[in-house]
């Protein structure tokens, strides 16, 4: 069953190929990810988070008090709010909590650091709002998982209160592409290539930026005193190396981490939720995860 559900998600993002210029981009993952609605029992709100638009979910029997704060996927360039919408909206079902989805701004026309400090302004906006620390779980996938990262790593370097825990799918965590599955992975991955990654880093840095930098590539940061890290990847993945990396040098820190590598998977397959099982299995793992570290 599962084989036969990925093959058709598979199959979808063949009959959807990734077009030419940014705006089509955009219009294409919101139009892909948004293939299913959301839940009917979801309750949505539109939020200004100090000038970066963002929203509000929550179901019956969600604790309001608690955050799941989350970051869209889409290589600093795509991605939005509408396109992750079931993706966010079924994980904070499955931590049983309210979620805060931010849509930072993109680049090429936002590049670092608009979204580096747009996370930055997002968390301090819960705080400001009352919420402690302690009560919010920062999660995103492939760039978003970046942005968490680098978020925490900014707050761990100015010695301030850190998240309950990290939630980490398919995570773009090294742009200088140095892990052996962009490679090894690249006829199995439908999605991610390293010429796609490359354009998207020079879309995301500025001329002359160090790849290495731990701003961006969050495989080098300073894991230091990091909450739990929950690290979700697809066996299918190019960027399976980023995920294991990761793992490794946070474990090393003393960081407690949980790696979870699902066969045949590909990246951010929890988006494909409503139609495909592994994805809530996926977010049922993480809810649990979170739910724990409350």
């Amino acid at each position: 069953m599962a084989q036969t559900e990925i093959d058709a998600i598979r199959a979808l993002l063949s009959s959807k190929p990734r077009p030419i210029g940014w705006a089509k981009r955009r219009k294409r993952l919101d139009d892909v990810g948004a293939a299913w609605p959301v839940a009917e029992d979801v309750e949505l709100a539109a939020v200004d988070v100090n000038g970066v638009p963002g929203e509000y979910s929550i179901v019956p029997g969600s604790d309001p008090s608690r955050i799941l704060m989350y970051f869209h996927g889409g290589g600093y360039c795509s991605g939005s709010i509408q396109s992750h919408r079931r993706l966010v909206t079924e994980a904070g079902r499955a931590a049983k909590m309210r979620t805060l989805a931010v849509a930072y701004r993109l680049a090429p026309e936002h590049p670092f650091p608009a979204a580096y400090d747009d996370a930055l302004t997002t968390w301090r906006f819960l705080r400001n709002q009352g919420i402690a620390a302690s009560q919010i779980a920062i999660g995103g996938d492939s760039s978003g998982a970046g942005l968490t990262l680098a978020l925490i790593g900014r707050l761990s370097d100015a010695h301030e209160e850190l998240p309950a825990c990290a939630w980490l799918v398919s995570p773009w965590a090294d742009l200088t592409m140095s892990g052996a599955t962009v490679a090894s992975k690249a006829a199995v991955d439908p999605l991610i290539h390293k010429d796609y990654l490359n354009e998207l880093a020079e879309a995301y840095l500025p001329t002359g930026m160090d790849r290495k930098d731990p701003r961006v590539s969050t495989l080098y940061v300073n894991f230091g005193n990091f909450p739990p890290m929950l690290i979700q990847v697809g066996s299918d993945e190019t960027l399976l190396d980023d995920s294991t990396r990761l793992a490794a040098r946070a474990g090393a820190a003393d960081v407690a981490v949980t790696l979870e590598i699902w066969p045949n998977m590909i990246h951010a397959w929890p988006l494909w939720n409503a139609h495909l099982e592994d994805g809530r299995h996926a977010l049922a793992s993480a809810g649990s995860f979170i739910r724990v570290h409350f």
